[in-house]
């Protein structure tokens, strides 16, 4: 096993057709996904005006990640993972769907919209682990660095285009007849993926031996694998860590860090504050590659750039300055996706073939499911010290466990793979 990968050519994962189909439909399922938020989320809004029901929409996105992140990645080993991905887009398709019939009829109750938000989350875990998988059948080996970071690309484009989609939407069709619309932006990756020549079946190599799906005992049993494995376990728990303390928690504090820093408009100043986040992540993705080999693909890079992000972080939660607010923001934006595609990367490139997608889900458990834990760190730590205390004591926390983590890891001495 190596703990190095070679650099590919500059967009090595775009000039493969297979990957250009993925990506179309992977960046338009993502833009869809952010719409039904933006839509779902102001509806849900004006009718309950609920603050518990926005905690359940957070908790509902995120802990489906944290229960069936595994067992979902089992089921890609076990089945084929374009069925899987299917089945994910069918539940996002039923959710925007029933969202859509809700509103038309007016009858929406709270229970409705509880079951629509975790089907919602449900269909992230299934589209997110198999799509990860499935990139190993569209891309060689040494495209893979290039396929994850453009991955990561699409989901923050995504993000970013498709709160303006949306509300351009609601604006346009309005927002019952809009989600109908939205539900067909799923179509795509269905249709592609019925006859996409990936999979089990056209795999060149022999297939690895398939492991049965034992539900909430593959946790346990992957869990006991990675340890093993201390590339794995470090990159695992480099973006457990992450998430744990920091995840993306800050951005629902951003309202009061823009009202804090006194620049203008309060509502421009939120907007600025989380367009710098995502265009410092979009920056880092082109920059990386269009600069290929620019940062080795090695855990030494991801900790440090982890690192780094903390300081940004705590540096931004610190100043009293707009402008540089923004500018580390930006900065912040540029170490999250190198460091969490940098891990993403080893992760994938390291895990046993025959449970493959258990280690990829295992990873996705913790670097998505262990978010909905840092609205306690961040969230009500910002209620106890204050948002600026509270996100500066929690990268200063993070920065701690980087730093033993770092230390573990120089001991580490790969062995090659038999």
């Amino acid at each position: 096993m190596s703990d190095t990968i070679p650099a590919p050519r500059a967009f090595a994962a775009l000039r493969i057709r297979g990957y250009q189909a993925h990506f179309s439909t992977y960046l338009l399922a993502m833009m869809a996904d952010n719409i039904e938020h933006v839509i779902s989320y102001w509806m849900v809004f004006q009718k309950f005006q609920s603050p518990a029901l926005g905690g359940f929409a957070v908790l509902s996105h995120w802990l489906p990640f944290l229960l069936f992140s595994v067992p979902a990645g089992a089921l890609a080993d076990r089945f084929d993972p374009r069925r899987i991905i299917q089945c994910g887009m069918a539940l996002f398709i039923l959710a925007s769907a029933g969202w859509a019939y809700f509103f038309i009829t007016d009858t929406l109750q709270m229970w409705h919209a509880m079951a629509l938000l975790v089907v919602h989350g449900c269909a992230g875990v299934l589209w997110q682990g198999a799509s990860q998988l499935l990139l190993h059948d569209i891309v060689p080996a040494q495209a893979l660095p290039s396929a994850v970071r453009l991955n990561a690309t699409a989901r923050t484009l995504g993000v970013l285009v498709g709160p303006a989609v949306g509300g351009a939407i609601m604006l346009t069709l309005g927002p019952r007849y809009g989600l109908l619309l939205n539900a067909l932006f799923f179509l795509p990756a269905v249709l592609w993926l019925w006859r996409a020549p990936y999979g089990p079946r056209f795999q060149g190599v022999p297939a690895a031996a398939r492991r049965a799906v034992r539900g909430f005992a593959d946790i346990t049993r992957t869990i006991a694998e990675v340890r093993s494995e201390r590339l794995l376990a470090a990159m695992i728990l480099l973006a457990g860590c992450a998430s744990f303390f920091v995840g993306n928690s800050y951005q629902a504090q951003m309202p009061g860090f823009a009202h804090d820093l006194g620049h203008g408009d309060p509502g421009a100043t939120y907007s600025m504050l989380l367009a710098a986040d995502a265009a410092g992540a979009l920056a880092a993705a082109l920059l990386l590659e269009s600069r290929a080999g620019l940062l080795p693909t090695t855990p030494r890079t991801a900790v440090v750039m982890a690192m780094l992000w903390c300081l940004s972080l705590g540096a931004f939660a610190a100043t009293a300055s707009y402008p540089v607010a923004l500018g580390l923001l930006f900065a912040a934006g540029i170490c999250e996706l190198s460091f969490s595609s940098i891990a993403m990367t080893l992760v994938q490139m390291n895990a046993p073939p025959a449970s493959r997608g258990r280690v990829i889900g295992l990873y996705n458990m913790s670097a998505l499911g262990l978010r909905a834990f840092a609205g306690i760190t961040v969230g009500l730590g910002g209620s106890a010290f204050g948002i600026h205390a509270s996100l500066i004591g929690s990268a200063a926390a993070l920065l701690l466990v980087l730093l033993l983590l770092s230390a573990w890891m120089r001991r580490y001495r790969p062995t090659p793979r038999q």
